[in-house]
């Protein structure tokens, strides 16, 4: 049997205060290392940006998935969806296990606000087949995300096996929660704190969730555990909070 993996999705906020006030990315890349994930899923990672650095003394001279990952995760990808003048950011999936390859899509709704799909396959010990893992930030408006969930659609009906594992991870703004019956029709997919606990995770505002924008889909895995991880440490870090799960996969 193969050994359960843990995973984490969290959109860090570009490594800044509730309030751009403060960098916590230390405190950040701290607590993510505390989790003890084999995969993290990351949305709104500051590939790099002149004013952070300018304006925090310490602000890393590396992009912020290479700091976050540090010597705990050897592999990782990161797709540049929002490109400004100062810099840019975009998602990151960081792995102790070998990235065979990786595509950074852009899914982008409009003009005026960016975002990308990136496609991660991995080589985990004792699976037949590479595991694929998406990492995604959907669209503010409800018209963007349904086009943006059909090319999720579309890739993995044409880029992943029906019988190869699966896994989904980021910031959906699914306020809405229409996303989930449609992925299950459609790629039978489920999201696993709607399978654990019986409806989707409240993620945000981290400070007093009460929405739930954050998700983790997967297929070809059982479900052992899932968790948002609240407390005063982790509300001071992100806008949203952090989700954890530990995974089964399939005979």
């Amino acid at each position: 049997m193969s050994p359960s993996l843990r995973i984490a999705s969290y959109n860090i906020h570009k490594g800044l205060s509730f309030f751009n006030r403060r960098i916590v990315l230390h405190d950040v890349r701290d607590s993510l290392m505390g989790l003890n994930a084999e995969i993290v899923f990351l949305q709104e990672v500051q590939g790099h940006h002149a004013r952070g650095a300018h304006r925090f003394e310490s602000w890393p001279a590396m992009p912020q998935h290479e700091f976050i990952a540090g010597d705990l995760w050897n592999d990782f990808a990161y797709g540049k969806n929002s490109v400004y003048e100062h810099g840019h950011h975009g998602n990151a999936i960081l792995s102790r296990f070998p990235i065979l390859r990786w595509e950074n899509v852009d899914i982008s709704a409009h003009a005026f606000e960016s975002r990308g799909l990136l496609h991660c396959e991995l080589a985990v010990p004792n699976m037949a087949q590479p595991l694929h893992a998406i990492c995604l930030h959907l669209a503010l408006n409800e018209a963007g995300r349904r086009k943006q969930i059909h090319q999720l659609s579309e890739r993995i009906r044409r880029m992943v096996p029906d019988d190869a594992p699966l896994i989904i991870a980021g910031d959906f703004n699914d306020w809405r929660q229409r996303t989930s019956s449609y992925l299950a029709d459609e790629l039978g997919l489920k999201e696993v704190f709607e399978s654990h606990h019986g409806r989707h995770a409240r993620s945000f505002p981290a400070a007093l969730p009460f929405l739930s924008l954050d998700r983790i889909y997967v297929r070809g895995f059982s479900i052992a555990s899932a968790h948002v991880l609240h407390g005063q440490r982790w509300r001071r870090l992100s806008d949203h909070a952090a989700l954890t799960a530990q995974l089964r996969p399939l005979a």
